[in-house]
């Protein structure tokens, strides 16, 4: 008798933590794969991929809409994860790297291609459909061929 009433107190237990809101600090299959900022670099150099630079603060609250938004789109994930090594940079903790990319306002995302060359950055916060087309762009190269706006006019079709 002891032991269902333990084990109904567990289950218990467990459904007021599912259900309260309690987060465990899991990395799910689907959410962008973050790295350090040292990391990302020997991953870019090991890996030969363009970098995401994702520069944030916990103050920031279009920062937080982009994680919970933008950064929950399943398109926005697969390809960051599949073409990019994705880096998240606290602005406040490591300054100094967001000097070196003069980033003054936040969120901001810097693309850098596979030799180290900065390719571009984008101020302000982005909704997913905008950002897949973006980094779609970059990842393909197109933006060393045309235009973004050809770009988007071109993949309408």
């Amino acid at each position: 008798m002891k032991m269902k009433s333990i084990a109904g107190g567990f289950i218990i237990l467990i459904f007021i933590f599912l259900f309260s809101g309690f987060s465990f600090n899991i990395a799910r299959a689907d959410d962008i794969k973050w790295h350090s900022y040292n990391e990302g670099m020997t991953l870019r150099n090991k890996e030969k991929k363009k970098l995401f630079l994702f520069f944030t603060a916990e103050w920031c609250s279009y920062c937080t809409k982009m994680v919970s938004h933008t950064f929950k789109d399943g398109k926005v994930i697969t390809c960051i994860n599949k073409n990019f090594i994705p880096v998240k940079v606290d602005f406040d903790r490591e300054n100094k790297i967001a000097s070196s990319y003069q980033v003054r306002g936040l969120p901001s995302i810097w693309f850098v291609a596979e030799n180290g060359e900065k390719i571009s950055n984008l101020p302000g916060y982005i909704p997913p459909d905008k950002l897949f087309s973006i980094i779609k762009y970059i990842y393909t190269d197109s933006y060393k061929q045309m235009s973004f706006q050809k770009f988007v006019e071109k993949n309408e079709k």
